[in-house]
């Protein structure tokens, strides 16, 4: 497990998925992201990791809930990235409504949801937008189910460049943790 704190509240965590082969189209870590809203502890996509880090994870998850005495919330990108949630819910008691300080944007060309953080100008996205060498990229072709192309996804995502994103945070490869807008613009080019 490899955690980084990005800004104050946010922070980001990988973990090998346990369902991984070789031959996937994305990076066996896959990423979860906690947030600390104003009047909630959010979880994005949650992983809880196996074996040798669940131990130390469920510490310092215990302690961060304990310490800020708000509800739990846990919100998915994609309803396949259900992983962790069912236990986490169970564990916290937690609900799955956005806290204010946190805005849902609908793709519905694939079933995502992106999750757009005000307080830190931070996107995340679960599978529709990838960690990539440039910054991030439109999803690959073997992904769509063929109700959507790559075209209705950039006509889709291009509102986004409205917002003032300095960080996108994805579950698959590398996040984006400056000039986020403009690694999204190449991606929609």
């Amino acid at each position: 497990m490899n955690v980084q704190e990005l800004a104050a509240g946010l922070w980001r965590w990988t973990t090998p998925h346990p369902d991984w082969t070789e031959a996937e189209e994305w990076p066996r870590e896959v990423g979860s992201v906690y947030y600390e809203a104003r009047r909630a502890t959010v979880l994005f996509d949650p992983l809880v990791p196996s074996r040798v880090d669940r131990e130390r994870f469920f510490e310092a998850l215990d302690r961060d809930v304990e310490r800020r005495g708000l509800p739990v919330t846990i919100l998915l990108t994609v309803a396949w990235h259900e992983r962790s949630a069912a236990e986490l819910r169970e564990r916290y008691a937690a609900g799955d409504e956005p806290p204010v300080g946190v805005e849902p944007f609908g793709v519905p060309e694939v079933d995502e949801t992106l999750w757009w953080l005000p307080e830190h100008a931070t996107l995340l996205a679960g599978d529709v937008l990838l960690g990539a060498d440039d910054g991030v990229r439109v999803c690959p072709d073997s992904w769509l189910d063929g109700r959507s192309s790559h075209d209705s996804i950039r006509e889709a995502l291009a509102p986004l460049l409205d917002l003032p994103i300095v960080r996108i945070l994805v579950s698959h490869g590398e996040p984006v943790l400056e000039d986020g807008r403009n690694a999204l613009a190449r991606a929609l080019g």
